[in-house]
């Protein structure tokens, strides 16, 4: 792969590449970054480190609103620029991730050498890893202003707003990589599948108009698809292409540098999203290599508009065909339920708190994880008559035991001064004089016993997570402090 092979034979051609960056992406992944939530003080080591290397120039281009410094990369000499932002939204970091291992890829030397000399010499690379550190520092959408950065494109009244639109003028690149992170609950297009990862060459314009600078992001775009698809096929969607005039990619499109959005959404059986982040790699590399040389010249605009839109068709978990029985009437119900992510104090990670999102027919909706109830009745979940004195009673015989007889709450006399972490707790906890209900409802937590025909209880739903009461003893999750 010493040179970019003729358009031809460049859709097999990239297949091959993306198979070598995906299956040798272990090599190059950074191993201080094992989390999602790390911060800006976890990633100053790994800058420092990349000063040492005289492959890359790097720079602190600007500081945030809490004086944060923001780093720019800089690597490559070749004739067409690419400027690279993560983390514009401080609780989007899997292409931070990602682009972390881009620059272990090049810092090293291996069979894939004549693809790093390929890229190095045809591109020079401006990579902005964490443009949001405050926000990144609280785990947050918004900077320390409480400011959206990305509908601060026209006003910029943020230091990083500034910043990234100093980039673009001063720099001039022609193509934009903006990365973020999407809700796990969009699918791609109307199928069960996860939109794992969304595409989009923002529009300019509110007629959506195609011109030059937004085509090349489109071919590009087919290209990166293409890809993709050998590792989630049906797995791939575009971002809604309504023009937003506030925002960062529609602007920077309408400036001349052709954008690329990536959106990193959700896929099964990966919450830390490392499986997501070897996407964002692989993808990322693909598109660099398009982009040297022209290559994406190969991809037709067909191939951009047959990926499927993204649309929010996805729960955490569905119960399907669940009988409930209220104000006298026996109803037949699907029940929608999302997990969400709450901040622990003291920034010792997160817990789940969850929430009933959808009551009634379900079919054209999906879950991660389904739980067929035919022949099944809801039963809400009861409060323990007999309090315990303190949280060490709280085991998990008991608490197995008392969920079979159909209990999800239980009152503690003494509850310590600095409550326990949610995920030890297999049941919810309350205090005494605490009131608990645990009935079906709309925006509420879902805490309740699924029983069979012959009135056992066959499943608990504990704080929106599925315990199967059939084993010898449930897998315990979480439950809550309330």
């Amino acid at each position: 792969m010493n040179t970019i092979p003729s358009n031809k034979n460049l859709p097999a051609t990239l297949q091959l590449l993306g198979q070598q960056l995906y299956n040798s992406h272990n090599r190059y992944k950074e191993p201080a970054l094992k989390h999602r939530r790390f911060r800006h003080r976890d990633i100053i080591p790994l800058i420092e480190q990349l000063q040492e290397k005289s492959l890359f120039e790097v720079q602190v281009a600007g500081h945030s609103v809490q004086n944060r410094s923001i780093y720019l990369i800089k690597a490559g000499t070749g004739k067409t620029r690419v400027l690279l932002w993560s983390q514009m939204h401080g609780d989007e970091p899997t292409a931070t991730m990602a682009l972390f291992d881009l620059l272990h890829f090049f810092s090293q030397t291996d069979e894939l050498d004549q693809v790093r000399k390929h890229l190095l010499e045809h591109l020079t690379l401006y990579i902005v890893p964490m443009l949001n550190p405050d926000g990144a520092e609280l785990y947050n959408r918004r900077n320390a202003l409480g400011i959206d950065m990305n509908r601060d494109a026209l006003r910029l009244q943020s230091p990083e707003s500034v910043l990234l639109k100093q980039l673009r003028d001063q720099l001039e690149p022609a193509f934009g990589f903006n990365l973020h992170d999407q809700s796990r609950y969009y699918t791609a297009g109307y199928t069960p599948q996860p939109a794992t990862i969304s595409f989009l060459a923002p529009a300019y314009d509110y007629d959506r108009n195609i011109n030059s600078i937004r085509e090349r992001a489109m071919r590009t775009i087919a290209g990166m698809d293409h890809v993709l698809q050998q590792f989630i096929p049906g797995q791939v969607a575009k971002f809604n292409d309504e023009h937003e005039p506030r925002a960062f990619g529609d602007n920077i499109q309408k400036w001349g540098t052709s954008v690329i959005l990536v959106e990193s959404g959700g896929q099964h059986g990966d919450p830390e999203k490392q499986q997501i982040r070897q996407l964002n790699f692989t993808a990322i590399l693909s598109g660099l290599y398009l982009i040297a040389e022209d290559a994406y010249k190969a991809f037709g605009l067909e191939g951009y508009n047959r990926i499927p839109e993204n649309q929010r068709h996805l729960y955490d978990l569905v119960l399907r065909h669940v009988r409930n029985t209220e104000n006298g009437r026996d109803t037949l119900l699907d029940i929608g339920i999302n997990r969400l992510e709450v901040d622990a104090p003291n920034h010792l990670g997160f817990y789940h708190s969850n929430a009933v999102e959808e009551i009634g027919d379900m079919s054209v909706f999906h879950g991660y994880e389904e739980l067929d109830a035919t022949g099944l009745t809801l039963v809400p979940g009861q409060v323990y008559e007999q309090p315990i004195e303190s949280l060490d009673e709280l085991t998990v015989e008991f608490a197995a035991n008392l969920l079979r007889q159909g209990y999800t709450t239980i009152r503690v006399r003494h509850l310590p001064g600095v409550l326990p972490d949610p995920t030890s707790l297999p049941l919810n906890v309350t205090g005494i004089a605490s009131f608990v209900n645990h009935q079906l409802m709309l925006d509420e937590p879902a805490n309740f016993i699924l029983k069979d025909g012959h009135g056992e209880a066959r499943y608990a739903i504990l704080n929106g997570f599925v315990y199967n009461l059939q084993g010898e003893r449930p897998v315990l999750y979480h439950g809550l402090v309330h």
